[in-house]
């Protein structure tokens, strides 16, 4: 049965307030005030569209080693991947320590190419492989804008396979056709997008409806028996005009989610897919479509017996803070230009051959464990740090990704450059042994404190503007899932 072994999905924490960008730009776009409603996900300055897929990947496969081992093919699907020649899905398998013999490969170019590589991923499924599907977007739009409201940024991954219990495949349709509703040059920084009825009522009402009935009929199904249609875009009721033309039931169409996370690109609507199946019923069947140079249209049975992720889609709403500084928003997103300080001028040139070296250790975070004495430490080196006994060359690696940790000591410190000051950084113990000096991320002054629980997250360490690199490694974050089970303890 090819079909959906696993998903899951990843918002940032921080919530734009729309209200706040209104307001904020009254004076010179009035014209807004008619999107002052809700709010839009909002990427931390040390996420993008890769960090945000590796933390929806983790989801997606869990903690243990045994889904990554399985894992023959990794697919990265974005319009906004921070790098244009150098294959992003390799950053990502190296993250998620997956094995080198894994096929992989990048997919862009299109609002749609999330469902492509789906559809990709289910035909490899098909001839018994098993492949993660990665797809995250951090879209910028110039501001006061109105792509600025209607944005969001989100990531959502899917394990493909030939035994997928969460979710049958049925059947697939595609259109491709040259109709241009927007574009962004290779040497572009935001998208340029043509008239709002052209593109509704020339391209989605005439290019969606032939690969979603193309997918009924491979599927061999008829629109009424839809029971969840997930349809992504920013123009209000377009799900509904689709829904009346194919002959899907009314209450079939499902919630855009553009008011709690805006609209994620190529991410979302496998994004909706990923909700759909955590509401949806054992037998019901769930009709996911996107526009974009034409249209992809994939088709599904909600299996009896699914793994539902940690986070998911669900959890990843309920996960949120509300932000309303603009000026935040704009400097996080690189539109405002500001003095950086005497303390952020120095060259961030990285040692490519030194990352490569240390590509398990950087991008994995996987340290050592001495075979002999089962001590644990970061870095891994020849020579075990065990106390009376400092053998050599006998240590494992050992993946500090997934364990629990929590902060020994911290600081807070306005001295040095930060992107979000103060600038968080401490020593992180981690449960089973071993200890890691790393920053802290996705909190507020007076919110760390000695015993804190975290949990490590992939993100940006730094750029290098002067040559287009960006560097990351793992940091940590509150684990609000033990904070809130350490609460509830207490409370009994």
């Amino acid at each position: 049965m090819v079909g959906i072994a696993a998903w899951g999905a990843y918002a940032p924490r921080l919530r734009l307030s729309r209200k706040a960008v209104v307001a904020a730009n009254a004076w010179i776009a009035p014209g807004l005030a008619g999107k002052a409603r809700g709010e839009r996900s909002m990427a931390n300055w040390d996420e993008d569209a890769l960090t945000m897929a590796v933390e929806a990947a983790r989801d997606a496969l869990g903690p243990d080693d045994e889904g990554r081992a399985a894992v023959n093919a990794a697919i990265f699907a974005s319009t906004t991947a921070p790098f244009a020649d150098r294959q992003n899905a390799g950053v990502l398998a190296a993250a998620l320590t997956l094995e080198p013999s894994i096929a992989s490969a990048d997919v862009t170019g299109s609002q749609r190419c999330g469902l492509t590589a789906l559809g990709q991923a289910l035909d490899a499924a098909a001839s018994g492989k098993r492949v993660l599907v990665a797809a995250g977007e951090h879209r910028r739009a110039r501001a006061a804008s109105p792509q600025e409201l209607d944005f969001g940024d989100a990531a959502v991954a899917f394990v493909m396979a030939p035994d997928g219990a969460a979710a049958e495949f049925l059947g697939r349709g595609t259109v491709t056709d040259d109709f241009v509703d927007h574009f962004r040059g290779a040497d572009a920084q935001f998208d340029y997008a043509w008239e709002e009825r052209w593109i509704r009522d020339e391209g989605i009402v005439k290019l969606v409806p032939p690969a979603i009935r193309a997918a009924l009929e491979a599927a061999r199904l008829d629109a009424a028996q839809v029971d969840h249609f997930c349809f992504p875009s920013v123009f209000a009721g377009m799900g509904a005009t689709l829904a009346k033309v194919l002959g899907i039931r009314p209450e079939a169409v499902r919630d855009t989610l553009g008011a709690q996370l805006g609209e994620a690109g190529a991410a979302h609507g496998p994004l909706l897919l990923a909700h759909a199946l955590e509401e949806a019923s054992p037998g019901q069947i769930v009709l996911v479509a996107q526009f974009g140079q034409g249209a992809e249209a994939l088709l599904f049975r909600v299996g009896d017996t699914a793994v539902r992720p940690a986070r998911g889609v669900t959890g990843s709403l309920a996960d949120r803070q509300e932000e309303t500084n603009y000026l935040k928003f704009l400097v996080f997103n690189d539109l405002v230009e500001w003095d950086r300080g005497m303390r952020a001028e120095k060259d961030n040139k990285t040692a490519l051959t030194t990352l490569y070296r240390n590509r398990d250790q950087i991008l994995g975070l996987v340290g050592g464990r001495c075979r002999e004495t089962g001590v644990v430490q970061f870095p891994r080196t020849r020579i075990s740090v065990a106390p009376n006994n400092p053998a050599v060359d006998t240590q494992e690696p050992y993946r500090f990704a997934e364990r629990a940790a929590h902060v020994l000591t911290y600081s807070a410190d306005y001295l040095t450059f930060s992107m979000s000051p103060p600038n968080h950084y401490g020593m992180i113990v981690f449960e089973g042994g071993g200890r890691i000096m790393l920053d802290i991320t996705d909190v507020a002054p007076g919110e760390v404190e000695t015993g804190l629980p975290v949990k490590m997250v992939f993100r940006i360490k730094d750029r290098d503007e002067k040559r287009g690199f960006v560097r990351y490694f793992w940091k940590a974050a509150p684990d609000r899932s033990a904070m809130a089970a350490v609460t509830a303890q207490a409370a009994e």
